[in-house]
């Protein structure tokens, strides 16, 4: 016997259109954070060029994580504030044997990020040393490519 669609009624009617709009809401949402931690993950790589070249000595490494004119403010004995060029904080590890490992220990602590401008905070330990620095980091997405614009490094007092 065949139903009359007067008389029938498919009891899931109702739910069709709200599943559709959550569904597109769901990928909607997963699109968006998938592009913000894509952007995320290239932040992240940029500042792990600066971190591993200034733990292997790859001056190359370093300053292509930098924009060419950023400005790195550090901590220097005997003066308040030292302030350097990317090339000129490339140089100073060109002395050393390039790819072997200094003994620098960098780890990203946080990362956030706002359009196409970031920020950043690292932490250096040079244990045989007992140096422990934190940097703090600005970054800018320039042609497609995020770069560290600026850096600030302080170096923390001894424990």
């Amino acid at each position: 016997m065949e139903k009359s669609s007067e008389f029938y009624q498919n009891p899931f009617h109702k739910i069709k259109k709200p599943m559709k709009r959550i569904s597109l809401i769901s990928t909607l949402l997963f699109s968006i954070l998938s592009m913000a931690q894509s952007e995320h993950n290239t932040i992240r790589e940029t500042l792990q060029r600066y971190l591993d070249g200034s733990s292997h000595n790859d001056t190359a490494l370093i300053e292509s994580a930098f924009y060419d004119d950023a400005d790195l403010y550090l901590s220097k004995e005997g003066q308040e504030i030292w302030i350097l060029s990317p090339k000129a904080y490339a140089d100073l590890f060109k002395n050393r044997t390039k790819g072997e490992f200094n003994g620098r220990e960098g780890k990203i602590l946080a990362i956030d990020q706002s359009h196409d401008i970031a920020t950043a905070k690292a932490e250096i330990r040079i244990p045989s040393r007992s140096l422990h620095f934190i940097d703090i980091f600005l970054l800018k997405k320039l042609q497609g490519e995020w770069k560290i614009i600026s850096k600030a490094a302080t170096l923390l007092p001894a424990q």
